[in-house]
């Protein structure tokens, strides 16, 4: 018996084998083009197509070689000819010109000589083959231009305040026309307004001049980006003189000129109407269109609104349209007419034809545009008017009839739709074939299936007729069932569940009018890789042996591979652990050997694995009762078997001393999830049998686990396996979302069902979609078992309602609910308005600006975005490098703070609107300065050339002065040998200098000098440092040499040998007891030397110890010593007056810089050591430094 293929709408896209499955083969009536495979359709004739050619309109860089683009295939590979000007072009006789190998390029070579003006022209590609002739559009060559500016000499303009302007730029004409702007001498852009704009034709329009207006360099520039150069037009000077008072006037319009003009423009392009008046206040701009309204997504204003754009044009935009002129005095109206016209466009272009002898076609050229476009064929790239006549064909208008063709009326034809305003031009070929049925398929292929799973035959062919496939078993031709086999389009034999039955020889047959072709594949079934003894749950003590078995039965033709695992991972390097054919032997078990042990059984076809735990426990001094998990329940039975339900009976194990408290029951799908258990349900441990629940088409097997107190027992050994008869899905995929991913598609994509879920075979989606604020009727489409789905051609950022619903081969799933999803974003198209900047003081300034339109953000509005840089400081002018800044302000917020600006600068902002596509266009350029601040601390301090009276001071201006410098604050007090301050003294310094010389000082004096700026605002930090005046030489030389001279020594002795004398006398007198001279007096005075001494008399002062005064006065700190350089940097300033026993008062000004002052409090410390607490000698004084 036989089972034939005929042609379905549904397909499916299947391989099993290394042979790749050839789709387009069997769909070659509907195909636009034949693949070109050498190896299997070598002889497979096919006329030229063209695919690829230069523009139409081809500008080139005269700097560089010309490349002329054709490029075409074809079977026999196409030759090429080239027409320039609709004359043969011989490339031959020109040494400048060669043509790509195996193409139909173009290069000419003007780098080395010759020039691209030479080779201007029209030039026109034909490739052709024995097939016919496929000619390109008409490609008009022409070289960029960027012409310099004719010399003039323009006199300087001089007007009065008020009045209006126009400075004309009339760039030179070039090729491509040039881009517009003005700029000053300093490459800035001109700032414009409404007051001041730029026309379309490329003037400055001063609507009314202000003196602020007065410049010297408006400069007109054209860049022409084809060759990247940019001409600049002579300076134009401009002075305005400020008058008393400016007349008010109403407005008048500066262009268009009268009340009324003419605007034509082309179907799709963008309509510009300008509209640009002068007068006193500066008047507005606002647009009307007659009889209708302005399309709201289209329509943008630019330039003010001085410029109305409607995007996408079509002729529904012809109209009246006002533009109106407002300000306080009146108004003044302006219509423009606008007319439509369209260049040819497709209504239906023409598509390839591949026919087979004696069949019927046609080929239909349709096109629209306004004129009418006429239509003209064109075969072979002749006029078919005087092209050799063909019986097959038959031209009525835009269609050509073809019947009964033959091989001799395979040629490629041309439609060319042309008006005056353009031309189409489409190639399509028509190829008669006569080619019998060919197997493609490797003859006597072999398919190795495990039983159970399904088995796809291939059997990829080609013919012209599509040729019909038969299919045969065996070579008797067993019979073939469709409820058991599936048959696919592209001739691949599907069957479902493969068994042991189905292992035989198949026969492909392909058969048109031309001939038979057939094709034998093998299918062999396997046997499934099962383990019948699978290792056991094992609780083992300590340093003793453990064995794990896996047994595997496999088919007798397949070699399995035995891998064992623990943990999921390989097994310790251990010699402990050992393994043969079955078993695994861990001897000498440690904790560390506990885990999860896993037998993988690997074939080439499948695997099976299956686990069991190892349990370490710590030695048993005495036998114990065992008490462990179930044994696995046995003689698992399936009956009452239904569509949807079955009734599973097992008998249970031993309990191991601990009653079984339920079964749980899982089952296996060997169609879909082979190998892999899900659970089904959960009985009570005194239950051994279960009425099961089952999905339609699933192929189930079952096995049941007991637990206990324990655990859970191992699995049973599995029932035999079950197939439920198919169903239409019951749900439909989940996480349906539509999100575009490019401005002009939606992204659809799903969770799509799984083989268990798809209940039969050939599961698909259909996709349904329609714009959700629209009346449109959805759109569906049928795909394949995928997760994505993408919707072309959409508008951008529209809302779609989203269905997403299953299907198999028996009916479609329930009606899905509709999801909102949304076309793909595009950047932003309006840059937010009304920018305005407030200043709040020198380091902060706020910002405000308008919304944009939400129909112009287009996507999902993110928030807004502030770029701002510093464009000079007030008090710098040189330039540098421009450091941008941005800030992002989430959401819908119109305002937001810059913090962190620099006092005194000058800044530029703008605003940019932010979606999930990016920026959009920056608003114009808002500049604002921030007032002046405090100057921060001097960059150095040195004194230098110090001597007995004088000091002279070397510093470098503030690094930030945050404004003009007013003058600089000098400080300065002396310090004496016990670290007490003096007196302090005030100046200041012009701001100019960057030295200073002190006079009048002490000689061997410390100083401390406290030095800072000032602007107008106020004081700035300051920096400190100390220094020395020098000793007087002399006067220190005399008290050192006294010391260390030889008759001061002498001298010194003999003092001491008198008083010596002296008191010998004495005590020698008083020892012989008599009387002398005073001794009355004696006797009437007590002697002074036994008198008690008063505590109060003041003789000798308070004896305090040098220890608790330096515990309660700290001398003057090491680090405040003065650097040996004399230089002290501004991160090295931060002298504490604590030492000095000084208080600090200090607040922060508004730029956040610090205010210190010293107050004037003192406290007396004793001096270091043993020095005294007089005046300090200049010996003194140098003692203190060291």
């Amino acid at each position: 018996m036989q089972l034939k293929i005929m042609p379905k709408k549904k397909q499916k896209h299947l391989s099993a084998g290394g042979v790749p499955l050839i789709l387009f083969l069997c769909q070659m009536i509907s195909a636009l083009d034949v693949p070109l495979d050498p190896k299997l359709l070598h002889d497979l004739v096919q006329p030229p197509t063209i695919t690829h050619q230069s523009p139409k309109d081809y500008i080139i860089d005269p700097r560089e070689n010309i490349v002329i683009q054709c490029e075409a295939k074809g079977k026999p590979p196409p030759s090429f000819s080239w027409t320039r000007n609709g004359t043969h072009f011989d490339i031959d006789k020109d040494p400048l010109v060669t043509m790509k190998p195996g193409s139909g390029t173009l290069v000419i070579n003007i780098m080395s000589e010759g020039k691209a003006e030479t080779y201007e022209g029209v030039y026109q590609c034909t490739a052709r083959n024995e097939r016919g002739a496929a000619v390109s559009n008409n490609i008009v060559v022409r070289p960029s231009r960027s012409p310099l500016w004719t010399k003039e000499r323009l006199e300087p303009i001089i007007l009065r305040n008020g009045q209006s302007l126009v400075l004309p730029c009339r760039p030179p004409i070039g090729l491509p026309p040039a881009i517009i702007f003005w700029m000053d001498n300093s490459f800035q852009r001109l700032p414009q307004s409404e007051r001041v704009s730029q026309g379309l034709n490329g003037d400055l329009y001063f609507s009314n001049v202000l003196p602020e207006d007065t410049r010297e360099d408006y400069i007109c520039y054209a860049r022409f980006n084809h060759t990247q150069t940019i001409q600049q037009k002579q300076p134009i000077s401009l002075k305005v003189i400020s008058a008393k008072s400016s007349k008010e006037r109403p407005p008048t319009f500066l262009t268009p000129e009268g009340n009324e003009s003419h605007k034509e423009e082309l179907r799709g392009n963008v309509l510009s109407l300008e509209c640009i008046a002068e007068g006193l206040p500066t008047p507005i701009i606002y647009w009307i269109k007659e009889d209708g309204t302005l399309p709201a997504n289209r329509t943008f204003y630019r330039n003010f609104k001085k410029t109305l754009q409607i995007t996408h044009v079509s002729e529904a935009d012809s109209g009246n349209y006002q533009c109106i002129a407002k300000n306080a005095l009146g108004a003044v109206h302006h219509t423009i007419s606008v007319t439509v016209k369209a260049a040819p466009y497709w209504i239906v272009a023409p598509q390839n034809l591949v026919l087979s002898p004696g069949e019927n076609g046609t080929l239909i050229c349709r096109a629209n545009g306004n004129p009418k476009p006429r239509i003209s064929w064109l075969t072979n790239g002749v006029p078919i008017e005087i092209a050799l006549d063909d019986p097959s064909r038959k031209i009525d208008g835009d269609t050509i009839i073809f019947s009964n063709v033959q091989e001799s009326s395979s040629a490629v034809y041309q439609c060319n739709a042309s008006n005056k305003y353009g031309y189409l031009l489409a190639n399509a070929f028509v190829n008669v074939l006569a080619e019998p049925p060919r197997i493609l398929t490797p003859a006597n292929t072999l398919y190795q299936v495990i039983a159970n799973r399904p088995a796809l035959l291939d059997c990829a062919f080609f013919g012209s007729p599509m040729p019909a496939i038969e299919w045969f078993k065996g070579t008797k031709g067993s019979a073939l069932h469709e409820d058991i086999y599936v048959l696919h389009d592209n001739g691949t034999l599907e069957i479902p569940v493969a068994q042991k039955d189905s292992t035989g020889t198949y026969t492909c047959v392909a058969r048109n009018k031309l001939g038979m072709a057939k094709n034998e594949v093998h299918l062999e079934i396997k046997d499934p890789t099962r383990i019948i003894k699978q290792p056991e749950y094992a609780v083992v003590q300590r340093g003793s042996k453990v064995s794990f078995e896996c047994r595997v039965k496999h088919d007798h033709t397949l070699i399995p591979t035995i891998m064992w695992l623990k943990d999921n991972g390989e097994l310790p390097n251990d010699e402990r652990f050992s393994t043969d054919k079955d078993h695994l032997v861990v001897s000498d078990v440690k904790d560390d050997d506990g885990g999860t042990y896993t037998c993988t059984a690997n074939t080439t076809l499948d695997s099976a694995s299956a686990s069991a735990l190892l349990r370490v426990v710590a030695p048993t001094p005495t036998p114990a009762p065992i008490y462990d998990v179930p044994n696995p329940p046995f003689d698992l039975e399936l009956t009452n078997q239904l569509d949807k339900s079955v009734q599973l009976t097992w008998t249970p194990g031993d309990d191991n001393n601990s009653p079984i408290t339920k079964f749980i029951i899982e089952y296996e799908d060997a169609m879909h999830d082979a190998g892999l258990w899900h659970h089904q349900a959960e009985v009570s441990g005194t239950q051994t049998t279960a009425q099961l629940k089952l999905s339609p088409y699933v192929n189930y097997s079952f096995r049941v686990m007991a637990e206990n107190s324990i655990g859970r027992s191992m699995p049973s050994e599995a029932s035999e396996q079950y197939l439920t008869k198919a169903a239409e899905p019951d749900q439909n995929p989940t996480a349906v979302e539509g999100l575009g991913t490019e401005p002009d598609n939606l992204v659809i994509t799903w969770k799509p069902l799984n083989g268990f879920q798809s209940n039969g075979p050939g599961l698909q989606y259909k996709v349904s979609w329609r714009q959700k604020d629209g009346d449109d009727e959805w759109t569906s489409v049928v795909v394949a078992n995928v997760s994505k789905y993408i919707v072309s051609g959409t508008p951008t950022f529209v809302p779609y309602l989203i269905k997403v619903q299953a299907l198999n081969d028996v009916g479609f799933a329930p009606e899905p609910a509709a999801v909102m999803g949304h076309s793909g974003e595009d950047l932003p198209m309006v840059a937010p308005g009304n920018v305005h900047v407030n200043v709040v003081n020198s380091t902060l300034a706020e910002v405000h600006w308008d919304p944009v339109p939400p129909k112009s953000v287009r996507g999902h509005l993110q928030g807004y975005r502030i770029y701002y840089w510093k464009t000079q400081s007030s008090s710098k002018r040189n330039r540098r490098h421009i450091e941008k800044k941005i800030l992002t302000f989430q959401g819908t917020k119109t305002h937001g703070m810059l913090p962190g600006l620099q006092p005194y600068s000058h800044y530029a902002l703008n605003v940019r609107v932010v979606n999930g596509k990016g920026e959009g266009p920056a608003s114009t350029d808002r500049g604002f300065h921030t007032p002046e601040g405090v100057p921060s601390a001097p960059s150095s301090l040195k004194i230098v050339n110090p001597t007995l009276d004088s000091l002279t001071l070397e510093w470098d201006p503030p690094s930030h002065p945050n404004g003009i410098l007013t003058e600089y604050i000098l400080k300065y007090q002396p310090i004496n040998s016990t670290h007490e301050l003096g007196p302090l003294v005030d100046l200041k310094i012009p701001a100019n200098k960057t030295r200073w010389t002190l006079k009048n000082l002490n000689f061997s004096t410390r100083y401390k000098f406290y030095f800072y700026a000032q602007t107008s605002v106020g004081s700035g930090s300051q920096i400190t440092e100390e220094a020395i005046t020098t000793v007087d030489e002399a006067m220190a030389s005399r008290q050192v040499d006294i010391a260390t001279q030889g008759w001061f020594i002498g001298l010194m002795c003999a003092v001491a040998l008198l008083i010596l004398i002296l008191l010998i006398v004495c005590f020698i007198r008083r020892n012989k007891g008599g009387k002398y001279p005073v001794k009355e007096k004696e006797d009437a005075h007590a002697d002074p030397e036994i008198q008690p001494m008063k505590e109060d008399d003041g003789t000798f002062g308070e004896y305090r110890s040098f220890e608790s005064d330096a515990e309660d006065h700290k001398p003057l700190k090491k680090g405040s010593r003065t650097p040996s350089d004399r230089t002290v940097k501004k991160e090295d300033s931060d002298d504490s007056l604590v030492d000095y026993g000084e208080g600090v008062n200090g607040q922060f000004n508004e730029d956040g810089s610090f205010i210190g002052q010293y107050s004037g409090k003192k406290e007396k410390e004793p001096a270091e050591g043993n020095e005294s607490s007089e005046a300090p000698s200049p010996v003194n004084a140098m003692n203190s430094l060291v």
